[in-house]
């Protein structure tokens, strides 16, 4: 209780706990990063990467699960990532070659990769 010019006050809303504020406060992240996640995949699919990766599947590329799955550990699997959407490559997963986007901006190249790699959590 509050005191106030002498008259006892009860606090604002006290049937609301800390716990209650933190579960709704949970719950609003994890909303914003499956918002996030949505649309980073969409992101992905606008950008065609869908016709060779899978997230469960090897397609002509590895599943995008298998790579976050190698680079879980990896501290330097980000920029390298990044680096390898824009670029392309060969080796890494076997002889067939991934394309490069050099047409896809560094920050839509660092989304997707921080994309790929968040499904391996």
């Amino acid at each position: 209780m509050f005191r106030r010019q002498g008259v006892r006050t009860a606090p604002v809303a006290p049937t609301i706990g800390r716990g209650l504020l933190g579960a709704l406060a949970a719950v609003f992240v994890a909303l914003a990063a499956a918002d996030r996640a949505a649309a980073d995949e969409k992101l992905a699919r606008a950008r065609h990467c869908f016709a060779c990766h899978q997230v469960e599947k090897k397609l002509v590329g590895p599943a995008y699960r298998d790579i976050a799955a190698r680079y879980r550990n990896d501290t330097g699997a980000e920029a390298r990532l990044t680096r390898k959407i824009r670029e392309g490559g060969v080796g890494d997963w076997g002889v067939v070659a991934m394309a490069p986007n050099p047409a896809l901006t560094e920050a839509d190249a660092r989304t997707l990769a921080r994309w790929v790699l968040s499904l391996g959590r």
